[in-house]
């Protein structure tokens, strides 16, 4: 019974889960259905949007298409309408600008110019699009017009602002790379800025658009004045306060030593420091202006110049190399060296004209022998030569016989230098031996202390009186001279100055009669020679090429002495015992009496009429007047000492021995010191 009942609960069990899965897939089946309905559905409704959608489109294509028609007419009409207006402009350009024009672009130069691009756009238009319109010369006359007015308004702001430099500025200038090392260099402001921005302005218009170079002739044409102007300014500045005082020179002008050879310092500007013997100062006052409410006198006036020329000839420098840089700003660059060029000419010419104005007095005083004179142009020439550098830095790219002049002027100066060297040598040798000329005193000739004075003048310009000598050389050597080179040339020069000079001295000697006195004056001569070569640089430079100098002249002084002392040898001889009988004795006999008496006679009238006669000579040089009385004296006292010892108190001769001994040792000691001395 048991088993059935379990096989019944299966059955029932397994029947239950059939029906289940029955009622499943019932509902799988129901659902299914469902869900195809509802894609049935939503395809329907697709299919019904597409159909709409196409319907759509199919209207609004036409539309947009009709749409970009009418804005493409549009934009055809407006730029139809543009180009209108803009050609319709062109008609009403002369009418809008022609007030404009009419007034000038004076102070609205940026509206004028905008103006001028108007009208050339019209002028352009014109000429491509309607050549025989009227309007082409309407706007083509304003145009030009315009173009006038720039040109007008080019010159009238140039030569309303250009004004000289005042003379002030100009030194500072100059003295700025002399005095102020690590400063900024002194720069000029020829124009106010904003009349510099509108020239500049119309000369890039003028450059580009008005197609002419007149404006860069005017340009140079008022520049070229306004450097002259300075110039001469400079020049009316050194004129009214070289005799004022408290003359008011810039504070950093640079003062130096003379080079004008004469014994007064003045003050020059040199711009290579360190050459030869310059020397500076900070005073104020210490210019060439310093002679305070004095006329200036003949050699004062070539000072007066000489300083002048050469503060002009720096300040020309100075001023070209500030001009170039304004010129620069202005001028198109291709232009600039011709412009420049032209814009220096006149001044640089009136310098150089000056300058060969100079060599050409020079030349005349050397004709003459005045050699002081002549030696003006050393301090030029030096200056010269060391602004030379910046001179060829400045005219750089300005046609030959631009660069040219300033050589040519120094190589004129050279040659006029040179000669004048030469002559003056020349002249020593030749200078006449007239008797007038001699001195009665003997004392130092004219011609020695000239030409003393002149070597030593020449001792400023060592390296330019070289160099001056190596320029007429033709030697290979001298081609390419060195200062050692120059500097034996120049010894070689004073070794024949003083050659000449020796040979002119004996020839004067002769002229006196009295040999002694001939013999005082080459030891004057000679002494004076000695210790000016001593007391200067003068006995270096002859020791380059001549060895020993002064031991020379020394020797020279040492004959004269001994020729001088022979004059004494007649008056010795009286009192030696040259020819003397020989005493037998104390008694004497009257012939030995005689002798000792014509002896003592002939020493004290041979000792005063001596005395009497070398009283008046003179030797200036205290020292060699005090040596030359002291060794006479002690070769006559001795002399004539033994002689009164043997003769005059040793034995009777006479019985008026007062009338023949008249002198005591110490009385012709005192005789002699009193030589050479007119007031004793």
């Amino acid at each position: 019974m048991i088993p059935n009942e379990e096989t019944s609960g299966r059955k029932k069990e397994i029947e239950g889960k059939l029906k289940q899965e029955e009622e499943m897939l019932t509902f799988i089946k129901e659902s299914l259905d469902k869900s195809d309905q509802l894609t049935n559905n939503m395809v329907s409704i697709l299919s019904s949007f597409e159909s709409r959608l196409m319907k759509l489109e199919n209207s609004i294509i036409p539309v947009h298409k009709q749409t970009e028609t009418l804005q493409r007419l549009q934009e055809n009409v407006e730029r139809t309408l543009s180009c209108l207006d803009h050609v319709i402009s062109y008609y009403h350009v002369a009418t809008e600008t022609e007030r404009v024009i009419r007034e000038g672009p004076s102070g609205r130069l940026e509206e004028y110019l905008s103006c001028i691009a108007k009208i050339q756009k019209a002028v352009e238009y014109f000429q491509d699009n309607n050549p025989d319109s009227p309007e082409l010369n309407t706007v083509k006359s304003l145009f030009e017009r315009g173009k006038e007015s720039l040109d007008a308004e080019f010159r009238n702001l140039l030569q309303r602002h250009s004004k000289p430099v005042p003379p002030i500025l100009i030194l500072d200038l100059i003295g700025t790379d002399e005095e102020i090392e690590g400063q900024e260099e002194g720069i000029l402001e020829h124009l106010p800025e904003g009349i510099l921005q509108d020239i500049i302005r119309i000369s890039q218009w003028l450059i580009e658009y008005g197609r002419n170079q007149d404006f860069m002739n005017v340009y140079y044409q008022i520049r070229s004045s306004q450097l002259d102007r300075s110039i001469k300014g400079l020049k009316e500045h050194f004129r009214k306060n070289s005799a004022t005082p408290g003359v008011p020179y810039s504070p950093i002008v640079p003062n130096k030593k003379k080079d004008t050879p004469t014994k007064k310092p003045a003050k020059r500007p040199v711009f290579i420091p360190g050459h030869e013997q310059d020397s500076r100062s900070r005073h104020h006052g210490e210019t060439m202006g310093e002679k305070h409410g004095t006329p200036l006198g003949k050699e004062d006036v070539l000072d007066f110049e000489i300083d002048t020329y050469m503060y002009c000839i720096s300040a020309f420098v100075r001023l070209a190399q500030s001009e170039y840089q304004l010129l620069m700003d202005i001028i198109p660059e291709h232009h600039q060296k011709k412009t420049f060029d032209s814009l220096i000419q006149e001044t640089l010419d009136n310098l150089m004209l000056e300058g060969e104005n100079i060599v050409l007095a020079a030349k005349k005083a050397n004709s003459r022998h005045d050699f002081t004179s002549v030696l003006s142009i050393f301090p030029i020439l030096r200056h010269l030569k060391l602004l030379k550098p910046e001179f060829d830095k400045v005219l750089q790219g300005t046609a030959a016989s631009t660069k040219n002049k300033l050589p040519n002027l120094i190589n004129s100066i050279e040659t006029t230098g040179a000669k004048a060297l030469e002559d003056f040598a020349d002249s020593i040798k030749n200078d006449p031996d007239k008797e007038n000329s001699m001195s009665k005193d003997g004392t130092v000739h004219e011609l020695t202390s000239n030409a003393i004075l002149f070597l030593q003048q020449l001792l400023e310009f060592q390296e330019t009186a070289g160099a001056m000598l190596a320029s007429q050389e033709s030697s290979s050597t001298a081609s390419s001279y060195s200062t050692e080179f120059s500097r034996r040339l120049l010894s070689t020069y004073i070794c024949k100055v003083l050659g000449n000079l020796q040979l002119k001295l004996l020839s004067k000697s002769k002229m006196y009669e009295d040999l002694a006195l001939g013999a005082i004056f080459l030891h004057n001569n000679y002494n004076y020679i000695l210790k000016s070569l001593e007391k200067s640089e003068l006995m270096q430079l002859v020791s380059v090429t001549q060895k020993n100098p002064d031991s020379l002249y020394r020797e020279h002084i040492e004959q004269q002495i001994q020729t001088y002392q022979r004059s004494w040898l007649k008056v010795i001889d009286y009192v030696s015992d040259k020819n003397m009988p020989a005493l037998q004795g104390a008694k004497l006999k009257d012939k030995e009496r005689q002798i000792i008496k014509e002896r003592f006679k002939g020493f004290n009238e041979g000792l005063e009429e001596i005395c009497k006669i070398q009283k008046s000579w003179a030797i200036p040089d205290k020292r060699q007047r005090e040596r030359i009385r002291q060794a006479q004296k002690t070769i006559v006292q001795e002399v004539y000492g033994a002689f009164l010892h043997k003769y005059g108190t040793g034995v009777s001769f006479t019985k008026n021995p007062d009338k023949y001994i008249k002198y005591s040792v110490e009385h012709v000691g005192d005789m002699i010191e009193r030589l050479f001395d007119t007031s004793a």
